[in-house]
């Protein structure tokens, strides 16, 4: 038997401010009640972490779905014990393996309980010198950030279709809005990604079913760890604005809203222009 524990406070790694875990207290953010499974694909660490610990301050149990088993399995484990209850439930799954997303949404379902609202978050963005062309480290990127996004939308998609109701939350980044010279492949699966969630989107909202694409800045994660990005938010502030866009059923979302206005400046540059700047 699990030893109960009193609430207390995590302080994170994720640059935020502390995050109060309290069994049964309501969410910080005002969400709209729920109480489906949440699944979080790319949840060991950065913005897929600090979105299951505000799914599980809700109440939500939560699928934690991610590569790396150690890290997962603490991160699940930290967030069960600071709640004092069973909240978060760890799932191994390389995400390029797109085949085995299906069979895995299957088991969480049998093992959690009907999902309502799914968060893909996983990403690779390796260095790319201006003089390489790897098509190694290409094909991962399409394989995690753009099929990866679709195997696990088509399972969510299907299932949420038939149910008439769900939420599909994919995290793509301000990235897409153009082909820029450090990361082509990184910028294109992005793209694709952004692309199918809009067509996922116009497939189902007449049945019930949100997709809601969020287009994430500049964020302290590990993956962005070096890259001295000025006016960087934390992982936590930015799960907290992605899910204030997903309670308010927003299309797309630029996290922060700052964001909006420099890449509608940015798009607008003719191409000739464009790719004289190092932006």
């Amino acid at each position: 038997m699990r030893r109960m524990m009193r609430p207390r406070r995590w302080s994170g790694n994720d640059g935020g401010a502390d995050v109060a875990f309290a069994a049964g207290a309501p969410s910080p953010l005002g969400m709209v009640s729920r109480t489906g499974t949440c699944i979080v694909v790319g949840a060991s660490s950065g913005i897929g972490l600090a979105l299951a610990r505000r799914l599980a301050i809700a109440g939500r149990k939560v699928a934690l779905v991610a590569r790396r088993e150690r890290e997962l399995a603490a991160m699940a484990a930290q967030i069960d014990d600071a709640l004092g209850r069973p909240a978060a439930v760890a799932y191994v799954h390389d995400v390029a393996a797109a085949d085995d997303a299906e069979p895995l949404f299957a088991r969480i379902e049998q093992e959690l309980g009907p999902v309502d609202e799914l968060h893909f978050v996983a990403g690779v963005m390796p260095d790319v010198a201006l003089d390489e062309f790897d098509l190694a480290k290409d094909r991962l990127q399409v394989q995690v950030n753009l099929l990866g996004c679709i195997a696990w939308g088509n399972a969510a998609a299907r299932r949420f279709l038939q149910r008439k109701a769900g939420c599909i939350v994919g995290v793509s980044s301000v990235a897409q809005d153009r082909g820029r010279v450090g990361r082509p492949v990184y910028n294109a699966s992005k793209a694709g990604m952004d692309t199918y969630l809009e067509a996922l989107r116009n497939r189902l909202w007449r049945h019930g079913v949100r997709v809601t694409t969020i287009r994430p800045g500049f964020v302290e994660t590990p993956m962005t760890a070096g890259l001295q990005l000025k006016g960087a938010i934390s992982a936590d502030q930015a799960a907290a604005k992605i899910l204030r866009a997903r309670d308010a059923e927003k299309a797309i979302a630029y996290v922060p809203w700052k964001w909006r206005p420099i890449m509608f400046v940015i798009r607008s540059l003719p191409s000739f222009l464009f790719r004289r700047l190092s932006i």
